[in-house]
């Protein structure tokens, strides 16, 4: 059969297909690919008088007796005793389940899977699981590693097991990858892999068949995502970015780059010197000097007659990367420019005029940059902030004109997030802080102890220091996180009544924000109380304490984030974690923050605990949910599966040659997105 045959031609039995497309199963090879979510050993079962009370297991047998009864109204148990294959005696119960009786007549032979329970010599067997064995010599569902399905009531295991049997015996499938592919990653063939997966025949062969079938997973990602961002085939500026003009931009510096900081230049401007549209992300922890590589980099762009951009997700960190580069790059002649939607029009129009003529060299802005009215002169190089704050369509407006990308994060992302969910981009990681700086001293406390957290607080105001306050975003609901926040600053004008306090939040105008940040650092009060809003890039340098309410709501990530708002100056800075939730649980997990200040630490370590989903936001980018891979522990395995992607679009970027045609159409079957079919 063709793998795009319905189901209903296979073989699965009176009502078969009606049950395989209730489960979103409706050709051969979505039944092929359904494949199972844990497998369990079947090859020799437990002897039942050395299993342990509580323990899980499965058992086989014949039924050799059977009753039913009703101690009160409402309930009924059925009884069965299980005589298994080595002689041993088995009871099992079902409770208030009457459409088990059907199955559990005497001299049926059943599998079932519970939790043991013993008194003296007997056992008796909590049945979570169970399954009819019709004919032993030709069991999918014994004496072999078996696979458990996803699947619902009265769609039995035995039915899934026999219709992937079905699937595999009727469509075996060719592979999408030739075989000199296969053989220099280690790669078995499709047919072993999906026989594998579904009935493999040792250990080895169920782990053959997963590396595979993972591969594939990631390779058609990876595939997708440079399909998507299409910055594969596309030709960018070649710039000549000599070791001297590096060399000039570092000399106007008040500092030297550190050896991170000059690696990850190397690689920018091996990417500038190409001829192909340079396309990086640059992730680095707060305060790793990520900004004045950017800035080295538009120079570069600059020197060579193209302009630059920058592109924030704020306003109030446009107009702090506006500070930073008219001090990196003012000395050096570089003009920069300045737009904000909360300008004025006149200034505005003023503005993109200059732009458009090729008056401003850089040009620093929020969302305002991709505006239809905006036309640069000679685009050479656009620098992303916090990329992930935008949509990847806005992102595609600004690069029209070709220019080279450079995308940063102060978000630490672990190396395979980054490697699927940034898959158009190349990865650079500036791993070293500059030297001088000191890490922030972090303290877990329950909220029993919050006035000691005050009261220290109080102690750095009256050394002339200024603090952070964080309420928890509550369930994306603006109102009751402004409410919280207004409540919080209420009580702390009265916990600390000598203490200047101020409320911002999310509901405020961006011209609101800019204001109370400029007073802030101005020194005007001394505690902000804040909602997350302050989350990225803001600079205070006279603030050494965050303290984080209830910090148990946020993610790791998110809290390590948080925690970057202080220690921007050269005194030593603190962070308080105070926890409203005192599960075990909860203490481990906000122990890490506690216990590390490297960012990428973090980020594996709430990757591992939450999963890809819930890290900055990755379900707008893109990432299916996937069945096998997993991105806590699947580095090798991507980067090996996004180098061949790139390499088969280096030579035939549309997948346009006969030989890739089932690669192709298999890649449309795995894309979900009707738009991005259309992309190839």
């Amino acid at each position: 059969l063709p793998l795009d045959a319905e189901v209903s031609r296979l073989d699965t039995g009176p009502g078969g297909a009606r049950k395989l497309a209730s489960l979103g199963l409706h050709t051969v090879r979505d039944v092929l690919h359904a494949y199972p979510h844990r497998h369990e050993d079947r090859r020799a079962l437990p002897d039942l008088a050395e299993v342990e009370e509580g323990q899980k297991v499965t058992v086989e047998g014949t039924v050799i007796a059977r009753s039913r009864r009703k101690p009160r109204p409402g309930m009924l148990i059925l009884d069965v005793t299980l005589e298994t294959p080595s002689g041993g005696r088995v009871k099992a119960s079902w409770f208030n389940q009457p459409w088990v009786e059907r199955q559990l007549r005497e001299g049926a032979r059943l599998v079932l899977t519970g939790r043991v329970k013993k008194f003296g010599r007997s056992v008796q067997l909590g049945v979570e699981h169970l399954e009819t064995v019709e004919d032993a010599r030709e069991s999918l569902s014994t004496g072999r590693i078996v696979g458990v399905y996803d699947s619902k009531d009265g769609i039995s295991q035995e039915f899934l097991r026999r219709a992937a049997f079905r699937a595999l015996q009727a469509a075996p499938p060719d592979d999408y990858l030739p075989a000199h592919w296969r053989r220099e990653r280690g790669l078995t063939d499709l047919g072993d892999a999906l026989w594998g997966i579904h009935f493999p025949g040792d250990e080895a062969h169920l782990e053959r068949g997963l590396h595979r079938l993972r591969f594939d997973e990631y390779l058609f990602l990876e595939l997708r995502m440079l399909l998507q961002g299409e910055d594969a085939v596309l030709l960018g500026k070649r710039f000549q970015a000599t070791s001297d003009d590096i060399a000039r931009f570092e000399s106007a510096l008040p500092f030297s780059f550190t050896n991170a900081q000059r690696r990850v230049l190397l690689e920018i401007t091996d990417d500038m010197r190409s001829e192909r549209q340079m396309a990086r992300l640059v992730q680095g922890d707060v305060g790793s000097g990520k900004t004045a590589v950017a800035a080295c980099a538009l120079y570069l762009a600059v020197r060579d007659g193209y302009q630059g951009a920058l592109m924030a997700p704020t306003e109030i960190l446009a107009r702090q990367h506006y500070a930073n580069l008219v001090g990196y790059l003012g000395k050096l002649d570089v003009r920069v420019g300045l737009l904000l939607g909360a300008m004025t029009p006149r200034q505005k129009l003023e503005m993109q005029t200059r732009i458009a003529e090729g008056d401003v060299d850089v040009v620093v802005g929020t969302q305002a940059l991709i505006q239809e009215n905006v036309r640069f002169d000679n685009l050479g190089l656009a620098v992303v902030d916090e990329e992930h704050r935008f949509g990847v369509m806005q992102r595609r407006k600004l690069l029209s004109s070709r220019p080279d990308v450079l995308v940063m994060s102060a978000t630490p992302i672990p190396r395979s997030l980054a490697l699927t969910a940034y898959g158009d981009l190349e990865l650079s990681v500036i791993d070293e802080l500059p030297p001088g700086r000191t890490p922030v001293e972090t303290k877990l406390i329950q909220d029993t102890h919050r006035a000691q957290a005050y009261g220290f607080v109080m102690r750095q105001i009256r050394e002339g220091r200024q603090a952070f306050v964080v309420t928890a975003l509550i369930e994306e609901n603006e109102n009751l996180e402004l409410l919280a926040a207004t409540q919080l600053a209420d009580d702390l004008k009265v916990i600390l009544p000598e203490a200047r306090t101020e409320l911002l939040h999310g509901k405020m105008t961006a011209a609101e924000k800019e204001h109370v940040m400029d007073r802030f650092r101005a020194r005007e009060f001394d505690v902000l109380v804040s909602t997350t809003v302050i989350e990225v890039g803001v600079d205070v340098p006279n603030a050494t304490v965050m303290v984080i309410e209830n910090a148990e709501r946020f993610g790791l990530a998110q809290l390590h984030q948080l925690r970057g708002r202080v220690g921007r100056g050269s005194a030593q800075s603190y962070c308080v974690l105070i926890a409203g939730e005192h599960s075990r649980k909860t203490r481990q997990r906000l122990k890490i923050i506690e216990g590390s200040t490297d960012g990428f630490v973090i980020a594996e370590a709430d990757l591992k605990l939450r999963g890809p989903g819930e890290i900055r936001g990755t379900r707008q980018s893109g990432i299916p949910d996937l069945r096998l891979g997993d991105l806590a522990s699947d580095v090798e395995i991507i980067e090996q599966a996004r180098a061949l992607a790139k390499h088969i679009l280096a030579h035939d970027p549309r997948l346009e040659h006969p030989r890739l045609g089932y690669l192709r159409s298999e890649l449309q079957n795995r894309s979900q997105s009707v738009a991005f079919r259309e992309v190839i």
